[in-house]
């Protein structure tokens, strides 16, 4: 049977943080594959524009053609619970981790909230910069992925676009 690993992103663009992530998390879990999820419609991130998924996933699959173990997933789900749902795990940095588990997301209803934190299957964390969330699994990533950050490379800070991945 196949172990499947969800990371939900918008990925714009992949980042060479984004495949280590993916990588600690398939050695962690056991998993066959990880799937990078993007969202038709990025939840809190509207303003993107219809075809902007398809872009951004063609994008993505061109740099994971050759890596076996990585595949790329447009939904129509905009929530991390429904857009894992069916997989053996869900992957997600920091940031996100915060995200989700944020009443906000889930009309300020924190027993909203819980129900579906409960429904996630088992939760990867990759730390970011110094926010490493406690009562998940951490990932073993290496410190120097946890302050890639993709809007940097699209603001063009000096040195970021080496880390776009390839």
């Amino acid at each position: 049977m196949t172990r499947a690993g969800c990371f939900p992103g918008t990925f714009d663009p992949l980042t060479v943080a984004h495949v280590a992530v993916a990588d600690a998390a398939r050695r962690a879990a056991g998993l066959d594959r990880v799937d990078l999820v993007l969202s038709e419609v990025t939840l809190g991130k509207e303003h993107l524009g219809d075809g902007d998924a398809q872009r951004r996933a063609d994008a993505a699959r061109a740099v994971v053609a050759d890596r076996g173990w990585l595949a790329v997933v447009v939904s129509p789900h905009r929530l991390v619970v429904d857009l894992a749902q069916g997989y053996d795990a869900v992957v997600m940095g920091a940031d996100k981790w915060r995200q989700v588990t944020d009443p906000a997301w889930y009309g300020d209803d924190p027993a909203a909230r819980d129900a579906a934190v409960a429904r996630l299957p088992h939760v990867l964390v990759a730390p970011r910069a110094d926010d490493r969330p406690e009562g998940v699994e951490l990932l073993d990533v290496h410190p120097d992925h946890r302050h890639v950050r993709a809007s940097a490379i699209r603001d063009g800070e000096p040195g970021a676009q080496g880390w776009v991945a390839t």
